[in-house]
């Protein structure tokens, strides 16, 4: 979950608000497929309550990842424009906020400022995950050290805001 809450430490309370308003609040039934691996979406996704599963076909459907509350579906294919390399199902009843890729894009290039935030966050997350991967391969010359879920302190309070940010987020999504 923390590494959703770097993109909503970096993003601003308007930023936000914004997505808040752009989006729509969907149920997803456990056992339905939100993001279908190859084929192509038009949302980003966040996940406010529920658990969603990242299954990939390369390795026979088996969970390469959980997702909770916080997390964000879809960022990678938002970013390239290319199809998911992997499925997203609902593994139980799940709330999402979806944000129509038209809408944020359209946003993106009329706010500039949002638009350096967001694709900070995005970058930020993309970073932590591929070092991650390597670091769970194995791979380089450099091994992490310490343990690849400890946050320093920048980040630490970004989580930590983005955590509040995400709260507020959910308070107001629910009242409407």
């Amino acid at each position: 979950m923390r590494k959703a809450f770097y993109l909503m430490g970096i993003l601003e309370d308007e930023d936000l608000e914004w997505l808040g308003r752009n989006g729509v609040t969907k149920l997803v039934p456990a056992g339905a497929i939100l993001v279908s691996e190859g084929m192509p979406i038009q949302d980003i996704f966040v996940v406010l309550d529920g658990k969603l599963s990242v299954l990939a076909q390369a390795i026979g459907n088996r969970e390469i990842a959980p997702l909770y509350a916080g997390e964000i579906v879809g960022e990678i294919s938002f970013v390239d424009s290319r199809p998911p390399s992997a499925s997203v199902v609902a593994a139980q009843d799940s709330q999402i906020l979806a944000i129509p890729r038209v809408k944020l894009s359209a946003k993106l290039e009329s706010d500039k400022a949002f638009s350096a935030r967001f694709y900070k966050a995005i970058a930020t997350l993309l970073a932590d995950r591929l070092r991650r991967t390597v670091s769970h391969l194995g791979f380089g010359k450099h091994k992490e050290s310490t343990d690849p879920d400890e946050l320093d302190d920048e980040m630490m309070e970004s989580a930590s805001v983005g955590a509040r940010r995400f709260d507020r987020l959910l308070k107001r999504l629910m009242t409407r």
